[in-house]
C-alpha cells in the first residue's frame, strides 16, 4: 500500500510506501566469508561512519543506526518517532518524510550465520 508525500512549499508530490509496517528480525544470512565478531563491528563501524555522505539526513541516519542497535521494540518506537517510512520490514530500505531512500545493509541489522565467535 502507498500513500502521497507531498513537500509543503512546491506541492510535489511522490508516492511512497505505507508507514505502518511492524519491524522484524531480518532473514538468516551468511557472510561471504566466516567473519569475526571484531570484523563485523569494524564494518558496521565504517557503513555508519560513511553513510551520511550518500545523502538524506544526519539525523535520520542516526535514528536508523539507534533502531538497528536496538531491541524490535524500541526500535519500532525510534523509527515511529523520526518519521521513518520503513519501505522493508527488516528495515534495508527506509525513506524520509522529505521522499529520501536509506538502504541499510543486513550486516547492520543482524549477524550472520557465520559469525566466528571469540573462544
Amino acid at each position: 500500500m502507498f500513500h502521497k508525500i507531498c513537500a509543503k512549499k512546491t506541492d510535489e508530490c511522490s508516492m511512497l510506501p505505507e508507514t505502518t509496517k511492524k519491524l522484524r528480525k531480518p532473514k538468516p544470512w551468511k557472510h561471504p566469508h566466516p567473519i569475526t565478531v571484531e570484523q563485523l563491528k569494524q564494518t558496521r563501524e565504517e557503513f555508519w561512519d560513511t553513510a551520511p555522505h550518500y545523502g538524506g539526513q544526519r539525523e535520520i541516519w542516526d535514528a536508523l543506526q539507534a533502531a538497528a542497535e536496538a531491541e524490535l521494540s524500541l526500535a519500532q518506537t525510534i523509527v515511529d518517532s523520526a518519521g521513518i517510512i520503513v519501505s522493508s520490514a527488516d528495515m534495508t530500505v527506509c525513506y524520509d518524510e522529505r521522499g529520501a531512500k536509506y538502504e541499510l545493509p543486513k550486516y547492520v541489522l543482524s549477524e550472520p550465520t557465520n559469525l566466528v565467535r571469540d573462544s
